[in-house]
């Protein structure tokens, strides 16, 4: 294991996969440079352009130890653990330290990708997986690493020449000579220099692919609008770029689902472009700065409107999770014709069925009973139950649910809105056998539905401004009606955790994790392994929206909390591959709750 600066250890595992195929060509390749396109990230000139997933993660050891603070000791050790264990599987046990064989030569940036003619992780690698494991967790198909001293890593070459630990395989492919592992067991890896660039695969067809794009196939760096894009989330020193490639994604995900596609729905799939993400460190977590485009040939066209909705100045500052809008009726519609193209799409979340759903249940028909007066700013809320109301006497009727859900709209036309209700309340009524009763709440007139079994189950009524309500759950009602005493957006963990930028916005995200997740306030069924990662969020808030025609905005700020951790030189050596938290490592207890 390496002896001082471990925050690398997880760029150590890229270089260590180059460092066993090493040897790979003469000097003279080591010195030749390839330009790279506009500001494309260095290295994506090499990777092809139907990638999945491409990274450049930087290099720099002040990052790296800024990322070791985040994190629980527990979430801590356990990342510590499975790095540990892959460095000494890739780098170690070959004979090779990332301080002394590749620091010394790498560049600033490295970068990584995940294709579609990558191999899935085998059944002997899964068997090594712990139940403490990174979600998602997969070491990349493809690494490309720049060479900043070719000097230092002629010296490289020659070492691995000498040291034979691993045997190899030498070919050539279009004049490229190519060496690759060969391990009984295990992963084999192949390996080459191109350029300036050290690259390494874990397919033999995949190092082909990269070698066409060296000679001049398509890149990800040539991708329609890839640079423009970047450009506009760009940061002077940023930790990650990463670009997901939409169609390709999509296509992939089609694939391997159980929904049959029309022809349609797989073209829809295809107007979309691209995602782009700027990832920055921040002393209280991590920030992504992000953009997503069209096709510059697609058919289809962003509206370009961005009313930021004031509805979150009406959530109490307790709120543990909002969602706000400019548009509820425009949101609908391009869920409802993106909804197929969606990535994370599920039959149960179809428009389709959500709006059959809604129908079979109350009786109306979104688009002709809700849409035509839903044109306005919105805001969707969970909120927790008063401590009053959960600490009802026995004789009375304690809620259900610790948490409540409001829905509120400024509506368009207060007409048909007051027209829904009505059906809203005859069908709750006559079907569901609820009590449906107008009553005073603080000064204002509020319908409440009485469940056979006793309790408030939902109010709806009016706030000022024609905003209309719905609560459902808990009774919550009295915590906004008319207005709640202090506001969401008034809260420092608000404040700290919303994206003020872009603005004007269409669209705002904010959760409490640590009190909607962490301490169980949502009964919510997941494995100790999300559990143990959730555990390492405060919050998550998002703002979004309408760049242009072709492009949508969104930054995106997670919260972490951090631990205290001692100095790598006063750490013992393999300590970190320890299962266990260690008892140096003390979690910075988190600013109070609102």
């Amino acid at each position: 294991m390496p002896k001082k600066n471990k925050s690398f250890r997880l760029l150590a595992l890229g270089a260590a996969v180059l460092v066993i195929g090493g040897g790979i060509a003469a000097y003279a390749l080591l010195i030749q440079r390839r330009p790279v396109p506009g500001n494309a990230p260095v290295g994506t000139q090499l990777v092809p352009q139907d990638a999945l997933v491409t990274a450049s993660i930087s290099t720099n050891s002040a990052q790296w130890k800024q990322l070791r603070q985040y994190g629980t000791p527990e979430t801590k050790a356990a990342l510590n653990k499975q790095l540990a264990q892959l460095y000494e599987e890739l780098l170690s046990d070959n004979g090779y330290d990332y301080e002394e064989d590749i620091q010394p030569w790498l560049g600033e940036t490295v970068t990584v990708a995940y294709l579609q003619s990558g191999q899935l992780t085998t059944g002997a690698t899964q068997e090594k997986k712990s139940s403490s494991e990174l979600p998602f967790w997969k070491l990349p198909d493809l690494l490309v690493l720049p060479i900043e001293n070719s000097e230092q890593a002629k010296e490289l070459l020659e070492k691995t020449e000498s040291q034979k630990v691993t045997q190899f395989a030498e070919r050539t492919y279009k004049g490229i000579q190519i060496r690759e592992t060969q391990k009984s067991e295990g992963q084999n890896y192949s390996a080459t220099v191109l350029g300036n660039f050290f690259v390494i695969t874990n397919n033999p067809k995949t190092i082909e692919q990269v070698i066409d794009t060296y000679k001049g196939e398509a890149s990800v760096a040539a991708t329609p609008g890839y640079v423009e894009k970047l450009g506009k989330i760009n940061a002077s020193n940023p930790f990650a770029r990463v670009y997901l490639n939409v169609p390709v994604v999509a296509a992939v995900a089609a694939t391997h689902s159980k929904r049959s596609r029309s022809p349609e729905d797989l073209a829809a799939k295809q107007q979309r472009q691209g995602i782009a993400t700027t990832v920055i460190l921040e002393p209280e977590g991590l920030r992504f700065e992000s953009i997503s485009w069209l096709k510059p040939n697609s058919e289809q066209k962003y509206r370009v409107q961005n009313p930021t909705s004031r509805l979150p100045r009406r959530l109490p500052a307790n709120t543990l999770l909002a969602i706000s809008g400019g548009n509820l009726a425009q949101l609908w519609r391009d869920y409802a014709r993106g909804a197929e193209t969606n990535l994370l799409n599920s039959t149960l979340l179809s428009p389709a069925n959500l709006s059959a759903g809604l129908q079979a249940i109350s009786g109306l028909d979104v688009e002709e009973n809700l849409l035509p007066w839903m044109e306005g700013e919105f805001a969707l809320a969970l909120m927790p139950a008063s401590k009053d109301l959960l600490a009802l006497p026995e004789s009375q009727p304690a809620p259900t649910l610790g948490a409540g859900v409001v829905l509120m709209v400024l509506s368009s036309d207060r007409t048909s809105a007051e027209k829904s209700f009505e059906q809203l309340d005859h069908m709750i009524e006559s079907r569901y056998q609820f009590g449906v009763e107008a009553t005073q709440l603080n000064n204002q007139t509020v319908v409440n539905w009485i469940s056979p079994l006793g309790g408030v189950s939902a109010t709806h009524g009016w706030l000022e401004g024609n905003v209309a309500f719905l609560t459902f759950g808990a009774p919550i009602a009295d915590a906004i009606v008319p207005q709640p005493q202090g506001t969401l957006t008034q809260t420092p963990l608000f404040q700290q955790t919303v994206p003020t930028q872009p603005k004007p916005n269409n669209g705002q995200f904010f959760l409490d994790v640590e009190r909607t997740i962490n301490q169980g306030n949502l009964n919510l069924q997941l494995s100790p392994t999300w559990k143990m990662w959730l555990k390492a969020i405060r919050t998550i808030g998002v703002t979004a929206a309408i760049n242009d025609e072709r492009s949508t905005r969104f930054d995106l700020f997670v919260q972490l909390k951090k631990t205290l951790t001692p100095s790598v030189s006063e750490t013992p050596k393999g300590a970190e591959a320890s299962p266990s938290p260690s008892p140096s490592e003390i979690e910075i207890s988190p600013s109070p709750s609102p």
